[in-house]
């Protein structure tokens, strides 16, 4: 029997990714690894220093300069480190998720990236979620998902989740980053978002949470021994 599984979860920005595979790792008792974090902390980096995610150039001179890690406390909540330093909260805001999308598409950055995501895999049994997770950083992984939603749900979502947090959030301005973000990441020329062959569609418009947990349990149960 295999030592561990992974359960890969992909789709657009908004879609619930994140809220349900960590839903997902607690059910099963596996290891929720949020790539969105990784990149944003690298965008969080370079937004420190001023560099545009789109100067290869400067993306290319101080990326050497950056460390990331990932650390679990004790509930198992992810936390994302710059260089030592805990950023889990600071990577969390609507500007650095869109520079997030677009310093992913650095040959750069990906290259660093993507062994440290694919040691997480196979170290532990774990649900990671992204844009290209079933595609490209684990394409045999045991369960893949494609996660998504209408743009205008994912941005009544993204507002109130905003909101909720006591931060400032329009809903056409949100609807708009959205359509941006998936433009940017289906036409990203490296590793761009896309439905991995063998990746199971699960569509969230008018699924609550426990009913999208509830379907993709189901399915990983068809897959992965219990």
């Amino acid at each position: 029997m295999k030592k561990t599984y992974s359960i890969a979860i992909d789709g657009p920005a908004g879609a619930g990714k994140s809220t349900i595979a960590r839903r997902m790792a607690r059910e099963l008792g596996y290891r929720y690894v949020d790539t969105g974090a990784i990149y944003r902390t690298v965008a969080y980096f370079l937004d420190l220093l001023g560099i545009s995610p789109k100067d290869t150039d400067g993306v290319e001179r101080y990326i050497d300069e950056l460390t990331v890690e990932i650390r679990y406390d004790e509930e198992g909540a992810q936390h994302m480190l710059m260089n030592g330093m805990d950023v889990t909260s600071d990577i969390r805001t609507q500007d650095i998720s869109q520079k997030a999308s677009l310093v992913s598409a650095q040959p750069a950055v990906r290259e660093m990236l993507l062994d440290m995501q694919r040691e997480v895999a196979r170290q532990h049994t774990v649900v990671m979620d992204g844009r290209d997770i079933g595609t490209v950083v684990l394409p045999r992984a045991d369960v893949k998902i494609f996660l998504t939603a209408s743009p205008e749900v994912r941005a009544r979502r993204r507002t109130d989740e905003l909101l909720a947090k006591g931060q400032k959030a329009e809903y056409p301005r949100i609807l708009q980053e959205i359509l941006r973000r998936d433009d940017q990441d289906i036409h990203r020329p490296i590793a761009p978002l896309k439905m991995a062959r063998d990746s199971v569609k699960v569509d969230t418009s008018e699924l609550d949470i426990d009913s999208v947990v509830a379907e993709i349990l189901r399915i990983v149960k068809e897959k992965i021994p219990q």
